[in-house]
């Protein structure tokens, strides 16, 4: 007779949890190639603002659950608050894309999972051994050799981005809060909609009649993320972290190309090695976690959280 670990066994497949992770990337690459083309003339604000709008649409088959979800004041509170943070985030990381190269963005990204690990230990008790110090501490170099302070100038999309990955790594720890409390989908479904929210006023207060072609590539946006966060979700149940990971790293290989084929961005070297210092300390944090089993992994989701 097979013991539950044997049919837990049985469901995982590192081939498709690589494949997963390789479309999540394409996925997040689109979403940010996309943003890129549709340039200056919408405001940050309101072209998240209208990403988030249009992306509603895709709440449609989640209303049944929302409505026989019984909310908390408490959840409420972590909900609005959590938007509240998201938002922040979207709307720098919008603007970080129209000020500075699609691959710099992307490898800046992952500096949201070093957050996490610092923000679990300090709010959730988490333990912060040696080796995972030494990870974030090279995390951290990673993002100097990026950043590169003395030796070139840092521009506002730089900052931008920097918040940016602090915004979303806040968001993940707000959000493990409510996953105890609430149904999954809820916890997904009340991010779209509060954040929808949050940037309403920012987007009206600078406001510009979007055209046709951009409300569609907005809408393409949005299907993108959307598509790049279920295909993750997919990786992550096929194959374990230490696997699926690694592969992140294509989203920054992929990027630096697009940005320099089509985009006309430079290719800098010191971009992909400070990418590759940070996904690595991310790596082997958790590689570590899985090694111990101590205790639940805080999952390193590297990709583009808007």
């Amino acid at each position: 007779m097979s013991t539950q670990q044997d049919i837990v066994d049985s469901r995982v497949s590192p081939l498709a949890g690589v494949f997963w992770m390789l479309v999540t990337g394409l996925c997040f690459v689109a979403v940010t190639a996309l943003v890129k083309f549709l340039g200056h003339r919408v405001p940050p604000a309101q072209s998240a603002f209208l990403r988030y709008l249009l992306g509603l649409v895709f709440l449609l088959p989640m209303i049944g659950t929302l409505r026989r979800a019984q909310l908390t004041p408490k959840l409420w509170t972590l909900f609005a608050g959590r938007g509240i943070v998201h938002s922040g985030g979207v709307i720098l990381w919008f603007y970080a894309m129209t000020q500075i190269p699609l691959a710099e963005v992307t490898a800046m990204n992952y500096l949201s999972p070093v957050y996490v690990t610092l923000g679990a230990a300090l709010f959730l008790g988490e333990k912060l051994a040696a080796r995972r110090i030494a990870a974030v501490g090279v995390a951290l170099v990673g993002a100097a050799i990026i950043l590169r302070p003395g030796f070139r100038e840092i521009s506002p999309g730089h900052i931008a981005m920097l918040f940016t990955a602090m915004a979303f790594g806040a968001s993940y720890l707000l959000a493990k809060f409510t996953v105890d409390g609430t149904n999954p989908v809820v916890v997904v479904a009340m991010l779209s909609v509060w954040v929808t929210l949050g940037l309403m006023p920012f987007a009206l207060a600078v406001w510009v009649t979007p055209s046709l072609q951009e409300l569609a590539i907005l809408f393409a946006v949005a299907c993108f993320a959307t598509l790049g966060h279920f295909t993750m979700t997919l990786a992550f149940a096929a194959a374990p972290m230490t696997v699926t990971q690694p592969v992140t790293f294509l989203q920054l290989i992929w990027a630096t190309a697009l940005g320099a084929l089509v985009f006309g961005e430079p290719v800098d070297i010191w971009v992909g090695l400070g990418g590759g210092l940070i996904l690595g300390a991310i790596s082997f944090i958790t590689w570590r976690e899985a090694v111990l089993k101590k205790r639940a992994i805080t999952p390193p989701d590297a990709a583009t959280k808007v």
